[in-house]
């Protein structure tokens, strides 16, 4: 497993040793041991969650507030998708920033988010699954979203306006400057 930072502290893109042949492949989808020896995290995984989406569906950025907050493990199993992460830690030197990822089936890419993130993403073609581990459970009262085009954030979205298909609730999610919530 190869554990890669990126220039918001905490972020990790994570690839995977894949072994195939004519058969298929195998691979490791998460260790313990290796997030623990090559990343120097201690994360224990309570809840993995599955989606399905069509292409252009924009799901988030969305969040847990404290103490029910998750860090959360994310890839795709098929399709592909850009997947983003914005950096909501108060006092942060990147409070406010994003990171942009694209994962996919072929690629084989994982994307590490810690707590005292937003997350989202959008789907680049038809039937992508969606998978993510998260290091709490869901709690509907600690929900909260940002805006996914929020122009403080400037989140630059791989697909075109008129292609993205987005919930009536991240639709009108708050802006950043209008959260009451700090991590």
């Amino acid at each position: 497993m190869n554990i890669l930072k990126t220039y918001i502290d905490g972020l990790l893109v994570v690839e995977p040793k894949v072994f195939g042949d004519s058969r298929g492949y195998f691979m490791e989808v998460f260790s313990e041991r290796d997030f623990r020896k090559e990343a120097g995290l201690d994360v224990h995984f309570v809840q993995d969650n599955e989606s399905m989406s069509s292409r252009g569906v924009l799901r988030g950025l969305h969040f847990q507030k404290a103490p029910h907050s998750q860090c959360k493990l994310v890839r795709v199993v098929r399709g592909a998708v850009q997947d983003v992460a914005v950096d909501l830690r108060a006092g942060s030197a990147t409070f406010g920033k994003y990171y942009s990822v694209v994962l996919s089936g072929e690629n084989k890419r994982m994307f590490y988010i810690p707590e005292g993130f937003a997350h989202g993403f959008v789907t680049l073609e038809d039937n992508t699954v969606f998978q993510y581990k998260c290091g709490a459970f869901y709690e509907p009262s600690s929900e909260g979203a940002v805006r996914w085009d929020d122009p403080q954030i400037g989140v630059d979205w791989m697909l075109a306006g008129s292609e993205r298909i987005l919930s009536e609730k991240d639709r009108n999610a708050p802006l950043l400057s209008e959260q009451p919530y700090r991590f």
